[in-house]
């Protein structure tokens, strides 16, 4: 990857308590951001990764249940870094964000380890492939489910908001574009050692060791980032930006009958701004500059004129129109991340019926799986960052991400079709439980692919995002890339709740459904939206040419 600049540079003045000292920022905040983010991620995929095959061994809950169970925890994991973004621009900064939300995380692992642990918090074992299982009390439910409620907070609350923060620690954009790649590779190097390590821990030794081993690496993880705390630059907040939003659109409506036709620019509330952004009101959605145009009624008893909820600031005004500019590109992101959602929990309903051995004595777990996707995203994100980067603009980044994404969904409808097939020939669809003799590295080819385009459209998004986005909402900038991913996560369950309902597909025992034409449905889901990607693509323009 690009080499890191050894220089610390000009700080910008942020704070009036000696955040803007020359020396914070820079390229020494990132081994303690990274650091701390290394431990929350280790401790989140810890038990995030292997959720499916804990619910369905230890709770005895059913496999498609556990599937629709784990795409709602990940879909809150992705929608609660928005809240988190709004805390930090808002009210506390990304720092105070950061160290309440590791904390929840921190009483999440600390729940979840005395699930894991005692015997009382989990119904009673069931042998695999039976029919007749104990089902969790309303208790057990309620233990469990808060535990994950607070891991889920806690690994929500801090994700993006470190990369905001991390982002923060540099003026250049090229240098922010290096961090969050650097960034993303940190992150996929978490997830492996999560899903290869702890949940070979928590299948072969045990579920209370690996779920304490994620409550220390948390605890390391809070560590780091306090030892850091003298060295970072922290971005003072700046009060909500949504409230600035919503009064441009109360202005606007207010004055809805006020004509633009001969306005000039000095008939515009610019405040100080104007010689600090060289902001003018521009063409378009004209409608929204009446929420900036100054009238006899916005004038106070001295002459002079104030934000209100009848009267903006043109900056304010532009902000609005930036955001609804790149919405419609964001949206594209949902349908992505609807078809990712399906395809990663799936498979580990794939790897549970298939032989997993590597060589005689070793056998793969199945939440272990994702890891090779994982895998192939941090190989391709350096390779990207090394030989591609530079050549490609971030929209054309994305779009190749997309076209990648949908080759591997027609892979996995195939290798689906094929592993239908050995069932089929081997007489084993009435018989849960029982190992497909087809190896579970098959699967292997299909989410690889999956992983380069995640590599070539995930970072590539938020970096986007975050120069495009207005300097108010910074912090939500990278966040509502979770945000998406939340939203597909969702979708994806009430997807799921519909195949299954309507359709045979998606029964409890797979053998006996057809989850190649889920995957095939997901292609089509990715054809229909990279078309739509295309149309919104067309007519984006960059508002930062640095980009």
């Amino acid at each position: 990857m690009e080499s890191k600049p050894k220089e610390v540079e000009e700080v910008e003045t942020f704070s009036e308590d000696g955040e803007d000292h020359p020396k914070r920022g820079g390229w020494i905040t990132f081994p303690f951001v990274t650091g701390s983010m290394l431990g929350l991620s280790i401790a989140g995929g810890g038990w995030g990764s292997n959720l499916i095959v804990f619910l369905i061994t230890k709770f005895n809950v059913k496999s498609i249940s556990a599937t629709q169970i784990t795409n709602i925890i990940f879909g809150t994991n992705n929608l609660i870094p928005i809240v988190g973004a709004f805390i930090a621009d808002s009210f506390l900064g990304s720092f105070s964000v950061v160290v309440i939300f590791s904390f929840l995380s921190l009483l999440g692992m600390t729940m979840l380890t005395l699930i894991a642990t005692m015997h009382s918090l989990r119904p009673s074992s069931c042998p695999p492939g039976s029919l007749t299982c104990e089902g969790p009390s309303n208790f057990q439910y309620s233990v469990l489910y808060g535990a994950l409620a607070l891991a889920s907070l806690g690994l929500g609350g801090t994700s993006f908001t470190i990369a905001t923060m991390g982002a923060d620690q540099f003026k250049n954009p090229k240098d922010q574009g290096v961090f969050f790649n650097w960034y993303f590779m940190a992150l996929y190097v978490a997830n492996l050692i999560s899903s290869t390590a702890i949940i070979y821990v928590e299948d072969n030794v045990g579920w209370g060791l690996g779920f304490g081993i994620c409550f220390i690496a948390n605890a390391i993880g809070i560590l780091v980032f306090l030892l850091g705390k003298r060295f970072y630059r922290q971005v003072k907040p700046m009060g909500s930006p949504f409230m600035s939003i919503a009064r441009v659109l109360v202005a606007s409506i207010w004055k809805m009958k006020i004509s633009l036709a001969i306005s000039r620019d000095s008939d515009y509330f610019y405040a100080d701004e104007v010689f600090a952004d060289n902001t003018v009101p521009t063409k378009s959605f004209r409608f929204l500059n009446r929420a900036a145009l100054k009238t006899e009624k916005d004038k106070q008893f001295n002459g002079s004129y104030t934000k209100s909820w009848q009267l903006c600031t043109v900056k304010e005004v532009e902000d609005l129109k930036t955001l609804i500019k790149i919405m419609p590109l964001w949206s594209t992101g949902i349908c992505l991340s609807i078809t990712i959602a399906i395809s990663s929990s799936l498979v580990v309903l794939q790897a549970l019926s298939m032989d997993r051995h590597l060589g005689p004595h070793f056998r793969i777990p199945a939440g272990s799986f994702p890891v090779f996707n994982l895998l192939a995203t941090a190989i391709s994100i350096f390779i990207v960052d090394r030989f591609i980067l530079h050549k490609l603009r971030p929209l054309q980044r994305v779009g190749i991400g997309h076209v990648i994404n949908i080759v591997g969904l027609v892979g996995s409808a195939l290798l689906e079709r094929g592993r239908l097939g050995v069932v089929r020939a081997h007489h084993l669809t009435n018989q849960p439980g029982t190992v497909v003799p087809m190896s579970a590295l098959w699967l292997v080819a299909p989410m690889s692919v999956m992983g380069i385009g995640e590599a070539f459209q995930f970072p590539g998004q938020v970096a986007l995002y975050y120069e495009q986005f207005p300097k108010s909402l910074k912090s939500t900038s990278t966040a509502m890339m979770s945000l998406l991913i939340g939203i597909g996560f969702y979708l994806s369950t009430a997807i799921t709740h519909l195949v299954k309902q309507t359709t045979g597909w998606l029964p409890n025992n797979i053998n006996q459904g057809r989850l190649d034409n889920v995957f095939w449905m997901s292609a089509v889901i990715g054809v229909v939206n990279f078309v739509y990607y295309l149309i919104c693509a067309k007519f984006f323009k960059y508002q930062n040419q640095n980009v």
